[in-house]
């Protein structure tokens, strides 16, 4: 992508302030976004209230960034908006990150996310194994930090 038009960038990122705990220090800055869409191999999906594309007048409900070389793809995030939560966005969302990643010649996916994350269910129900763990990998401002759990799917 060489360019990121303002619309997405300001969707991606009103999702991400809403969906992203401060306490964590997950999000990513608006910059660091507009950076990361302008390498190669870098790929956005942005999902409506349906999971599917949002209509071009329709608000941006969640978001997944991924980053692909050769064969192999990871899922650097993927946020919906907690007024979409619980309604199969992110479950439609990561199936179309999928789907999108196969069709780009990906037949090896990767997502590393917070031990405790409530988003593991969803990623085990897609068929993500863990195939490792980062101790203390995680740094929180007063909390302890946390482990990174590494999870793949061979597709």
């Amino acid at each position: 992508m060489s360019s990121v038009a303002p619309d997405t960038l300001d969707g991606i990122m009103a999702v991400m302030e809403a969906a992203f705990d401060p306490a964590f220090g997950e999000a990513w800055t608006r910059r660091q976004v507009s950076d990361a869409l302008t390498m190669r191999g870098t790929h956005c999906l942005l999902a409506g209230a349906d999971g599917e594309e949002p209509s071009p007048s329709g608000a941006v409900a969640g978001f997944a960034l991924s980053r692909g070389l050769l064969d192999e793809e990871e899922l650097l995030l993927l946020a919906v908006s907690p007024d979409y939560r619980q309604q199969g966005v992110g479950r439609r969302l990561l199936e179309r990150f999928i789907a999108a990643a196969h069709a780009r010649g990906a037949t090896r996916l990767f997502l590393e996310m917070r031990d405790g994350n409530p988003a593991e269910s969803l990623y085990r129900t897609a068929g993500f194994v863990n195939v490792g763990r980062r101790p203390h990998y995680y740094r929180r401002g007063q909390g302890a930090p946390m482990d990174a759990i590494t999870f793949a799917l061979s597709c």
